[in-house]
């Protein structure tokens, strides 16, 4: 089937290619783009039975206004904020809350004053003013940015004219990381090409051959960016800005891997056949099987992210899965197409020349494989012990790992987000910026003032918190309605955090509050039901599903994995082994990560998403090199012994898997020219996972564990098994014997 398909192929290569150059142009004129889809502010950033999210509704129906906001603009002026200055501030707020600012009438807004969350309470003049801005429901992210810039610009900024007024918040952050992203998406782009272009044409020793790998890498990005866009707009997920650097990583690096798997076979059957549409041919024919199951192991494992109940997590795995197909449909087709077409032209200076099967002379690199593979065979348990014990090692560091969600402080430092929130943090403490709610309920509570007033002191005391704002604040000087219901049987409280609202240090301390609420309001008020709400109890909440989707995506991505490599390699033991080898790398990329970004730069936590995120695309890339690697073992033991065919066929891949694991790595490093920590955390685990993949377990490991399991490693199928042994016939023998004496 495979040689009838190559021979298709090579036949309709002309077609193919003008074909593949016009999908490409009607899907970037025909289908939306990543921005197009996005379809919410927070939209699938958050689970979907949030706790959080319900008590800020059930918030918002008891009491007379909402407190919380994700959007705070920020006045500050360093010498002080004058009486007249905190007055006019105030005055434009009720103008704003009236509805008499122009193209702001369905903003509204309420003071944070320095006596509630500020570092200095007594402070006078106050040098800072939080003005927190609340928008119906109906407005999206970008409505609400740019209402909260109109404010600070066009209303605010000329009650202080010599101090600094800009927005910060969680809605203004995720606005200027999709910024960010685009501007500096291109940057990506234009280094991961440049790399590639060089890389593959030193590879080749041609100009031509990289430029024919680039048309396959845009065609695949422009099919499948849109594809991606418009199947999130079908499945109704915002799809994420953060996804589309990913994929670009992945595409890019795929497309290539596939092609230099491709051009290096290609070579060699040019050199033995001489006939360009034969060595294509052939070439497709004997890596088609390869190269589709690999994209399927991929593609497989990047969609048990479905599972997951985090509508961001699961906006990666079709998204990802669609890359890797799109990816190998390119490339089984177009690159084929384009060989059969420049024939010997495309390894332009040089020339293959012809020689037989098994004459060529290895290079330097080609030896020292040889060595470290034949090593590893002939000795499989040493190797298996030192190759485990240096993962184990590099993994330690993951034992240390914090999580957050540093959406903020994660931007580039000079970006305004994250200057008005260095500005709100001299004048207040960083909880003020996103304070955490807590709202009790019972019947006719509002009454049991003494009870409420001891419930307050209770959680002032508690570790981490600065300030509470609650029925014992001074009730007289809040409207009814703030803090105590309208219905008397509710009763909010507003906790101001020490620790940066959205960091690992604020996230395990609302995690213990909210353990520990039960006693507080037991001893305080009797029966009473608890809720929390606010942005650090969202992401809180967001960490704990991340965790909790860990469990159930990593066994359906390892079983995806397993039964892909089961059906290709129609055995169950290799499966396994291979499946257990494939996490030993992103558990050691992720120890090395936690390593440097939290010991080395000192950085409080990785960002929630990225542990996930990187251990699937690791896993699943892995499986490219497993699939690559043990699919010539297999064939070469069809011949001869299986150590032997181990260290020929080990050997022969080796150089290929590096060079494909140093692009594939390069291509996720580039990630980190995006100044935002999340890309520059997940660029670095996946270029250190793909390197530690490519030339310790894939070189190393896999083939001391081959050569350890032996012939067992094929079990129960027939694929892989002794060679037969030929017993001397003694009879054939004698009578050659007899003949030659009776001739003498």
């Amino acid at each position: 089937m495979t040689r009838r398909v190559a021979t298709f192929i090579v036949r309709m290569r002309v077609a193919i290619v003008v074909g593949w150059v016009a999908l490409a142009v009607a899907a970037t004129l025909a289908l939306p783009s990543i921005r197009e889809a996005q379809v919410g502010s927070l939209g699938d950033l958050v689970p979907v039975d949030a706790a959080a999210i319900d008590t800020e509704k059930r918030a918002a129906e008891l009491f007379a206004f909402p407190v919380l906001s994700r959007s705070v603009v920020v006045v500050r002026d360093p010498s002080g904020l004058t009486i007249r200055q905190q007055a006019r501030v105030i005055e434009r707020l009720v103008e704003l809350n009236r509805g008499e600012l122009p193209a702001l009438r369905q903003t509204r807004g309420f003071p944070i004053p320095n006596a509630i969350g500020g570092r200095r309470p007594s402070e006078d003049p106050p040098t800072t003013l939080l003005v927190a801005l609340l928008f119906p429901p109906d407005i999206g992210q970008s409505g609400r940015n740019d209402a909260a810039r109109r404010l600070a610009e066009e209303h605010l900024q000329e009650i202080v004219p010599g101090g600094y007024v800009d927005v910060t918040g969680a809605i203004p952050a995720r606005a200027e990381q999709s910024a960010v992203i685009e501007d500096h998406l291109p940057l990506v782009e234009i280094a991961t090409l440049l790399f590639i272009l060089v890389a593959v044409g030193f590879y080749f020793r041609s100009p031509l051959a990289p430029i024919v790998n680039l048309v396959a890498v845009a065609l695949a990005y422009l099919v499948c960016i849109r594809v991606v866009a418009l199947l999130g707009r079908t499945l109704g997920v915002s799809v994420p800005s953060e996804v589309q650097p990913v994929i670009v990583a992945l595409l890019f690096g795929v497309v290539t891997d596939y092609t230099l798997f491709f051009l290096s076979r290609y070579r060699r059957k040019m050199s033995e056949t001489g006939d360009p549409r034969t060595a294509a041919t052939q070439t497709t024919a004997e890596l088609m099987t390869i190269i589709v199951t690999c994209g399927m192991a991929v593609a497989a494992a990047c969609s048990a992210l479905f599972v997951a109940e985090l509508g961001f997590l699961r906006a990666f795995g079709p998204g990802l899965a669609m890359a890797v197909l799109v990816a190998m449909a390119v490339t089984v087709t177009f690159i084929p197409a384009a060989m059969s077409l420049l024939g010997s032209a495309l390894f332009w200076p040089a020339r293959p020349r012809r020689e037989r099967p098994g004459t060529a002379t290895p290079s330097r690199g080609d030896r020292v494989m040889r060595g470290l593979v034949t090593s590893a065979v002939r000795r499989p348990r040493r190797t298996i012990a030192v190759c485990l014990l240096a993962l184990a090692a590099m993994s330690s560091g993951a034992l240390f790992m914090h999580l957050g969600n540093p959406i903020i402080r994660g931007l580039p430092s000079d970006s305004a987000p994250t200057v008005a929130y260095a500005q709100a943090l001299r004048g207040f403490v960083p909880g003020a910026i996103s304070p955490t709610v807590l709202v009790v309920e019972r019947d006719g509570v509002v009454d049991e003032r003494r009870a409420l007033v001891r419930l307050q002191r209770l959680l002032a005391a508690e570790p981490g918190v600065a300030r509470v704002v609650g029925p014992a604040s001074n009730p007289a000087s809040l409207p009814f309605g703030a803090v105590l219901a309208r219905n008397g049987d509710a009763a909010r409280y507003v906790l101001i955090l020490r620790a940066n609202p959205l960091g690992a240090g604020a996230i395990e301390r609302v995690r213990r509050l909210r353990e520990s609420i039960p006693d507080l309001a037991r001893s305080a008020i009797a029966d009473a039901r608890i809720g929390f709400a606010g942005d650090t109890v969202l992401s809180q909440e967001t960490i704990d599903g991340t965790v909790d989707d860990l469990w159930r995506v990593v066994p359906a991505v390892l079983l995806a994995v397993l039964l892909v490599l089961v059906v290709f390699l129609r055995g169950l033991v290799a499966p396994l082994y291979l499946v257990v080898t494939a996490a030993l790398a992103p558990l050691a990329a992720l120890g090395l990560g936690v390593a440097f970004f939290q010991g080395v730069l000192g950085h409080g936590e990785l960002s929630y998403f990225v542990p996930v995120a990187a251990g699937v695309l690791l896993v699943a890339l892995g499986s490219d090199y497993n699939i690559f690697l043990v699919g010539r073992v297999w064939d070469e033991a069809r011949r001869r012994p299986l150590d032997e065919a181990i260290i020929s066929a080990g050997a022969g891949a080796a150089r290929a898997i590096s060079a494909a694991g140093i692009v594939l790595a390069v291509s996720f490093a580039a990630m980190a020219i995006v100044p935002i920590r999340s890309f520059q955390e997940l660029g670095f685990i996946m270029a250190v996972g793909l390197l530690i993949d490519a030339f310790l377990v894939r070189t190393i490991l896999v083939p001391a564990t081959i050569a350890f399991a032996g012939y067992h490693s094929g079990w129960p199928g027939r694929w892989l098994k002794r060679p037969p042994v030929r017993r001397p016939n003694v009879r054939r023998r004698r009578r050659r014997q007899r003949r030659r004496e009776e001739r003498a």
